[in-house]
């Protein structure tokens, strides 16, 4: 491990695996990113495409070898056994407690190189707190709005873990309390059943969007949305209204001064962010809890990779596990 070298840092999600090396300040040197093995894809094989991903990305940086990184850190799709690494990734069916952590450091670090493995959205939301929306705030919330929906807290100016390293997990909010969609977690109308990218269109099509289309994904929904799609404009309502609701409840509980949120479905601008802002005044009635800011990621879709830097270079404020 060389201090004050760079970092391999690594985002795991169900839609994308991307990877990069960045200095100790957080600039991305480089940087790729590759689709999730979906379908068929077994835990060897999802190893084996996130392996040759980071040695690309090494060779891109010119990094000849491992041992002249600060460390390695990685955030990846929850829930997981933390800070051990052992990953269960509700949208990556193949990795069921798959020993990530471990597979990295044997791989990578010679099993002498800091390995730091957290959920994804709480490197997101790391990496606006380091350097993006939410810089010099105590308080702030991440959410990312993808193929999940997750979040990380930040109070008092240091990464809030939990009691299992799940604090900030947003997406498990209840917003829909009795007639909602069932949630991949096995709970009614959590905030990812309604506003994850899957969902949404699959909402949509059940409204008469491209019905029988098969492979239609939120970005699709989106665009026919910001075209003027009747139903495209009502599933960004609902997600809007959905995640307004769970931020109220948020910001209510912790005192937040900024919510950063990320993602792709971030992307779709005013047709989500309008509707989150009027759901968001609807249920926050107290004075503090209506000066909390809604912005979007600052750092767009390096958030992640940039909070992953975070956990090595600057542990003192966003790493409390072991190692």
């Amino acid at each position: 491990m060389a201090e004050g070298g760079p970092v391999l840092v690594i985002d795991i999600g169900g839609t994308k695996m991307a990877a990069g090396v960045a200095e100790p300040g957080g600039r991305l040197v480089t940087w790729a990113q590759v689709a999730t093995p979906a379908g068929d894809a077994d835990a060897e094989g999802l190893w084996r495409v996130l392996e040759s991903l980071l040695v690309g990305v090494l060779a891109s940086a010119k990094v000849g070898d491992p041992a002249g990184l600060a460390g390695i850190g990685c955030g990846c799709g929850g829930p997981m056994d933390w800070p051990s690494g052992l990953v269960s990734p509700l949208n990556i069916p193949a990795w069921r407690r798959f020993p990530l952590r471990d597979r990295l450091a044997a791989r990578f670090g010679g099993g002498s190189l800091m390995v730091r493995v957290h959920n994804d959205a709480i490197c997101m939301a790391v990496g606006e707190h380091w350097r993006g929306a939410g810089r010099g705030k105590r308080s702030m919330l991440g959410v990312v709005v993808s193929t999940g929906v997750g979040g990380g807290l930040i109070l008092g100016g240091r990464l809030i873990d939990g009691a299992s390293g799940n604090a900030g997990h947003i997406g498990h909010v209840v917003v829909e309390p009795e007639d909602g969609p069932l949630c991949g977690c096995g709970a009614r109308g959590c905030l990812e059943a309604i506003a994850r990218g899957p969902a949404l269109a699959a909402w949509a099509q059940r409204q008469g969007w491209r019905p029988g289309q098969a492979d239609v994904t939120a970005r699709d929904l989106a665009a026919d949305a910001a075209l003027g799609h009747p139903v495209g404009r009502a599933a960004l309502r609902r997600a809007g209204r959905a995640l307004g609701i769970a931020i109220a409840s948020a910001t209510n509980l912790c005192d937040l001064e900024v919510v950063a949120v990320g993602g792709g479905l971030s992307q779709a601008g005013a047709l989500l962010f309008d509707s989150l802002q009027e759901s968001l005044r609807a249920h926050t009635g107290l004075e503090f809890a209506r000066r909390v800011q809604v912005v979007p990621a600052a750092l767009g879709q390096h958030a992640g990779l940039i909070g992953a830097a975070a956990l090595v270079v600057a542990g003192d404020r966003y790493w409390t596990g072991a190692g």
